[in-house]
């Protein structure tokens, strides 16, 4: 009999370092999709502060920390990566295990928005875009999200469909990136 096994997005492709790069697949536990209903964005954001010590993000924002982080993910969306969704969400908000649709990588090293500057049209220098920034955008053809972690690192999100796709595009600029020395 067949037995199947479960694999993470990037099973097989990460690891990865180039020069003084690094490309890994970040572990966020579970993602889980919150749309407010109707009218009710502060009632969201005051449960999951109670839940999970965290406020709702504002537009291009980050809150919380590894482990348990919500993001802004668009109009009216957030994500809420690492815990179970407290079940008081659900009265507040549509709440949507959206667990196996992605693939999260972390980008890091010194200068890793310059690998990421060949790919995304988003200023992500860090006098502009800082720690705790989120921005949905193209990475190269693909939608995603990117998440300013730290001075030099950076989740990063596309669907889990096109988790080949993103090492190879990220492994690509980073070679060029350490090309240039």
């Amino acid at each position: 009999m067949l037995e199947l096994k479960p694999k993470s997005a990037c099973d097989g492709l990460l690891p990865l370092s180039v020069g003084a790069f690094s490309l890994t697949e970040e572990p966020v536990g579970r993602i889980t999709a919150l749309a407010p209903l109707r009218g009710r964005a502060a009632d969201l954001s005051d449960t999951l502060s109670r839940a999970h010590g965290m406020a709702l993000p504002s537009v291009g924002r980050a809150t919380g920390k590894a482990g348990a982080r919500a993001i802004w993910f668009g109009l009216h969306h957030s994500l809420l990566m690492g815990p179970d969704p407290d079940p008081a969400l659900a009265a507040v908000a549509s709440v949507t295990d959206q667990t196996d649709a992605w693939a999260v990588v972390r980008l890091d090293g010194p200068g890793a928005e310059t690998v990421l500057a060949r790919l995304c049209p988003v200023d992500l220098r860090a006098a502009v875009f800082k720690r705790g920034h989120t921005a949905r955008t193209q990475i190269m053809h693909m939608p995603g999200s990117v998440t300013r972690l730290s001075e030099r690192a950076f989740q990063i999100m596309v669907f889990r469909s096109m988790a080949g796709t993103l090492v190879h595009d990220l492994k690509s600029a980073m070679e060029a990136v350490s090309a240039r020395g």
